[in-house]
């Protein structure tokens, strides 16, 4: 069986004598390689660049017995294709070009031809698909609309949300007016990633938790339901939502084909809460990494055990690895998984 097969029987929910594992932001400054890289270009020049985005793509691949590729892009490729660009800052986290303030900037957001826009996404999944030769599953990705929402609201990274959890209480139909043009955007973006050749989709709902829990649906979850329902009848699609445990009964009817659980959720009881046909990732604490094998080894074994006779696990983090993991924990935790029965 290829670690393709694998993968995608996992989010079928068939029985396997080990779950499939990639790590989220498995590629990264965590990597020698990737530093070395980083060194000559710069993120964005990565991102954009095929031939530079589908060498980091493969970087973590070449070290390790991962079952699956996730394409190296960035969520919010998405807010610069539709005319809100972005940068980092100098002291940490995104700055938008400005904040989306009033209905003239948004009536400028054009959401349609985001395809032809971001064709170097496409060409760098094309470029991988041919490097893994059908023998690893290549993973495409996109934010959520509500998450890419609250950087386009706040004008960058935020520590409150306050504005964006404003305009939706207050302003909903300019909310509304901003998810359906971020809804249409992302559903050209997917269908594009699946034509590329990507096995899977993984939708990033990184601030699904921020909002009150019963407005996720209205908030959230209801645009997503919307991008799945548009895309290709049976074609894989993961939802991670952090932060968004009391949600998971209604992802698991959202259409998705596997729900990505943080690691502050006992992943066996999430088995018990969701039914049979939708497959669970997750869930190691990304921490971990930071520590020493000895102990990544530990919670890695109690994490399969607490899984064991479980079909549909693949193997993850509970969020993206952090750049200070250790290159022998993250050997530890796949010689862990790849060899346990």
């Amino acid at each position: 069986m290829t670690s393709r097969e694998r993968f995608l029987q996992a989010l079928t929910c068939q029985p396997l004598d080990r779950p499939p594992v990639w790590i989220m932001r498995q590629a990264g400054r965590y990597l020698p390689e990737y530093r070395e890289l980083k060194a000559k270009s710069s993120f964005l020049e990565m991102v954009k660049t095929p031939s530079l985005a589908a060498e980091v793509t493969m970087q973590p691949l070449r070290r390790f017995p991962l079952d699956a590729a996730i394409i190296f892009s960035d969520i919010l490729v998405i807010p610069e294709a539709m005319g809100q660009g972005y940068k980092f800052r100098d002291e940490g986290g995104i700055a938008m070009d400005f904040r989306l303030d009033d209905k003239a900037q948004l009536d400028r957001l054009d959401a349609t031809g985001v395809a032809q826009r971001l064709d170097y996404v496409a060409q760098a999944l094309k470029l991988v698909k041919a490097e893994l030769k059908n023998q690893r599953a290549l993973l495409g990705f996109g934010g959520s609309p509500w998450t890419l929402a609250t950087y386009m609201l706040e004008g960058g990274s935020a520590d409150d949300f306050e504005r964006s959890k404003s305009v939706f209480y207050s302003d909903r139909a300019f909310f509304n007016a901003l998810m359906e043009k971020l809804t249409a955007a992302l559903i050209e973006y997917f269908r594009m990633q699946i034509r590329a050749g990507a096995d899977a989709i993984q939708i990033f709902d990184s601030w699904g938790g921020i909002i009150a829990g019963q407005d996720y649906e209205a908030a959230s979850l209801r645009w997503i339901r919307d991008i799945i329902s548009a895309l290709p009848a049976d074609f894989p699609i993961i939802l991670y939502a952090k932060g968004t445990s009391s949600q998971l009964t209604d992802q698991a009817f959202s259409g998705a084909a596997a729900l990505g659980v943080d690691w502050t959720v006992d992943l066996g009881l999430a088995r018990k809460l969701v039914p049979g046909n939708i497959a669970l990732q997750g869930n190691l604490d990304p921490v971990l990494l930071n520590t020493t094998p000895e102990i990544v080894r530990r919670e890695t074994t109690h994490l399969l055990e607490n899984m064991r006779n479980a079909n549909g696990h693949i193997f993850n983090l509970g969020h993206g690895i952090m750049p200070q993991a250790k290159l022998e924990c993250m050997e530890a935790l796949l010689d862990t998984v790849t060899g346990w029965k």
